[in-house]
């Protein structure tokens, strides 16, 4: 049997009209801006994208009567004509069964934004072999938001401050300031070895690539790399935590690190390569110290976004965000140190 998803419903007076009916969507200001797949794809929850494609591709789709691209901005008033779509039993069950809700700490909300504190071992959003992440449980547990994205993301492994977007032109006014980088993004991070203390900027060309199973990792390059990307970040060491030799533990440094560039990995990678991983890290780590760890219960790689500064969206004031380490990582450093 075969799913209809974005038909109108089945008419129960006389001439019942076809349950399959394509149905006129209008384009509310919250919209405003939205690439066509995109808003489609909002439209028509649990579609795969290339169905969505396919039927922007047809000519299926169309934008007050004419046809559209699917790069094509959707704007207020618009009339978007949304086709009924057929999928799989197999599709149709995983679009009815929703990701769970989930509340998450909240450091700052108003009507155009929510700051969140995201616990590690949270995906930010759903793909790549995982169901579901912070954005679909947040959806789920606000049913009443018209309006819910992600401005920017975090690595899984990563907690700490999350920034979500509850109007679209929020959204647009938020990422623009992440491309242009007049953002203010620091970092907690512990790392192995004493960090020399004069040591503050690292601009180290990262170059992304696939290992042979397919995961994605990071290397820094040389400036005469074509695919290397220009990457500084900058480094203030906060305090450093002695060896703790009993537990087989080296001596390890607590650095505030602000990165001027968003690349995939950035922090990691720059830190590893300057011959001090970052504590837990299952990529680019010291994975013997890793397994050392694990058994005395640091069980995560020790990043944490702890602060984030922006021009609120509405208002342009300049907006500080902060959130403190969490637990399990504060827990593990001498008292004097905590964060």
């Amino acid at each position: 049997m075969k799913h209809i998803i974005g038909a109108k419903p089945p008419s129960h007076g006389t001439g019942a009209t076809s349950a399959a009916a394509a149905r006129l969507v209008e384009v509310d200001e919250d919209s405003a801006g939205q690439r066509l797949d995109n808003f489609l794809l909002r439209q028509l929850k649990g579609v795969p994208k290339t169905h969505v494609y396919r039927i922007i591709r047809s000519g299926e789709v169309r934008i007050n009567k004419g046809r559209a691209s699917a790069d094509t901005r959707v704007q207020p008033g618009d009339l978007v004509r949304v086709p009924p779509v057929r999928i799989s039993d197999k599709v149709a069950e995983k679009a009815e069964r929703p990701a769970p809700a989930r509340a998450f700490p909240v450091l700052l909300e108003d009507e155009h934004l929510i700051a969140l504190d995201k616990p590690a071992g949270v995906a930010v959003h759903g793909g790549s072999g995982v169901s579901f992440g912070v954005i679909e449980q947040l959806r789920q547990g606000r049913p009443q938001a018209q309006f819910l994205e992600l401005v920017h993301r975090l690595d899984r492994e990563t907690s700490g401050i999350l920034l979500v977007a509850k109007k679209r032109s929020a959204l647009t006014h938020l990422q623009d300031q992440f491309r242009e980088r007049e953002t203010g993004k620091t970092y907690l991070a512990l790392v192995t070895g004493v960090w020399p203390a004069n040591k503050k900027v690292i601009d180290l060309p990262l170059h992304k690539y696939l290992q042979a199973d397919g995961e994605r990792r990071v290397r820094v390059t040389t400036p005469d790399d074509p695919d290397g990307m220009r990457s500084i970040t900058l480094v203030k060491l906060r305090g450093t935590v002695a060896a703790r030799a009993a537990q087989g533990l080296p001596a390890m440094s607590l650095l505030e690190v602000t990165i001027k560039t968003g690349r995939t990995h950035q922090i990691r990678v720059h830190l590893a390569s300057q011959g001090h991983s970052i504590v837990g890290d299952d990529k680019y780590g010291d994975f013997d110290l890793n397994k050392r760890l694990h058994k005395l219960g640091m069980k995560r790689m020790f990043l944490h976004a702890w602060r984030l500064q922006f021009n609120h969206p509405a208002t342009g004031e300049r907006v500080a965000v902060n959130a403190e380490l969490p637990a399990e990582l504060s827990a593990f450093l001498p008292q004097p140190e905590r964060a």
